[in-house]
């Protein structure tokens, strides 16, 4: 039995690997920094041991995989470089695992996790399936048919991969502390499609995929006349978001999804082409679609008292912008309160206007200070800078939070990528 050993378990996709393999019955550990994690809590759940970094933990024997964020400074990598051990970077083994299914990369510069979820949640009502998400959730079947997986753009990970088929939900300008421009994202998601096997399903009412030029079938999906896989007649009522869905102008069928907003029409348009394209029955396609609850991290719902707190994982302001509609659709005649943490100076620095915009639109705004990343240093750059961009909007922290509470009857969306939970676990304390 493969012994693997994870460098770096906690991150979400390596959380989730680490879980995919022990389920189909390997011998699974890892280490990695003490600071709490969201994605350690499947880890612990299934007995998976994590240990804190240290050169012992390294033995002959074992496979290594380490996260992308650690090099040779770490003294894991550094050991098993003395014992002459090879380490697999994550996204490196993940290539070469996928190879054994019929594989779905789902990748995109926004709607990645949430789409992964969706198709997964489909797929393993259907056939035996295998799935790695971006929330550090993973499951792993024996003798699975499928596995679905999210493939990042960043620093070009994703072109360790060759799927069969890959859904791609959009093309955008993030990450601006490695990619140029919006046209350097384009080029890697160009040279992405040309190593998918099967087709792509991308998004026809996006910007640039209507532009991607592949060797295999592009299929698009959207709500424009020119897509294959057309949403028309859309609604929403309590139960959630009802639409057709029309195959090249044809009705195949009307379904119902418990989220709000066009980007969860779009999400599971593109699981629905996916489907259809590899003859998975239609009855498990609308039940799964139906009973979907949704992924970590992306419009996770509390009630407390007449308040309803939201923790997304939105930080780019076409995300920003998704989730506030969201919000607004599905609580018609409330008011939407918008805590906003920024994540990375580069990321505030470069989109400084666009997120000054888009948080605009929710009814309130209050600031929490930037989360840095511990690659970058925000010299000149204060989240007052932004502050001064929004009319009204206040900076808050830990120990203010409580002003939320004259917020009564409204929606509080916790929106950001680094601990903004924190934000809301203090607020929830406060009110308590």
């Amino acid at each position: 039995m493969t012994n693997y050993h994870f460098i770096g378990i906690k991150g979400s996709g390596m959380s989730a690997l680490a879980q995919i393999l022990s389920d189909m019955n390997a011998e699974v550990q890892g280490s990695d920094v003490e600071k709490r994690f969201f994605t350690q809590n499947p880890l612990e759940k299934k007995g998976i041991p994590i240990l804190p970094f240290q050169a012992e933990n390294i033995k002959e024997g074992q496979t290594l995989i380490a996260s992308p964020a650690y090099n040779d400074s770490n003294s894991e990598v550094k050991e098993a470089k003395r014992k002459k051990m090879k380490v697999h970077s994550y996204p490196d083994f993940l290539g070469e695992f996928i190879q054994q299914f019929t594989s779905i990369a789902v990748t995109g510069s926004h709607g990645k996790t949430s789409t992964t979820g969706l198709l997964s949640h489909v797929l393993t009502a259907a056939r035996p399936t295998s799935y790695l998400i971006g929330d550090g959730t993973g499951r792993g079947q024996e003798n699975s048919e499928y596995f679905a997986f999210e493939a990042c753009e960043y620093r070009r990970h994703f072109l360790y991969y060759h799927p069969d088929y890959a859904i791609m939900t959009n093309i955008d300008f993030d990450h601006p502390d490695y990619f140029k421009d919006v046209e350097d994202v384009f080029d890697a998601f160009q040279s992405m499609a040309n190593q998918v096997k099967k087709a792509i399903i991308a998004c026809g009412d996006d910007s640039y995929l209507p532009h991607i030029k592949a060797n295999v079938p592009v299929i698009y999906y959207g709500l424009s006349d020119e897509n294959d896989f057309q949403a028309k007649d859309i609604q929403t009522d309590e139960d959630g978001t009802h639409f057709d869905c029309y195959i090249r102008s044809e009705l195949y069928g009307r379904f119902t999804i418990p989220g709000y907003g066009t980007h969860h029409v779009l999400n599971a348009l593109s699981v629905i082409a996916v489907c259809h394209y590899e003859n998975i029955e239609r009855e498990a396609l609308t039940n799964q679609l139906k009973t979907f609850e949704g992924v970590k991290r992306r419009f996770s719902e509390k009630h407390i008292g007449t308040q309803t707190l939201i923790d997304d994982y939105a930080h780019h302001p076409t995300e920003i912008r998704a989730t506030v509609e969201s919000a607004k659709k599905k609580y018609t005649d409330r008011e939407v309160v918008a805590i906003f943490q920024p994540h990375t100076f580069s990321r505030t620095e470069a989109f400084m206007d666009e997120f000054a915009s888009t948080l605009q639109e929710a009814d309130k705004v209050y600031l929490c200070d930037i989360f840095s990343s511990a690659r970058e240093k925000g010299e000149g750059l204060s989240i007052e800078d932004l502050q001064k961009k929004i009319d009204g909007a206040e900076l808050i922290t830990e120990d203010s939070i409580s002003v939320l509470s004259k917020h009564t009857d409204s929606v509080m969306l916790f929106m950001g990528a680094g601990d903004v939970q924190k934000f809301q676990s203090a607020y929830e304390s406060s009110i308590k």
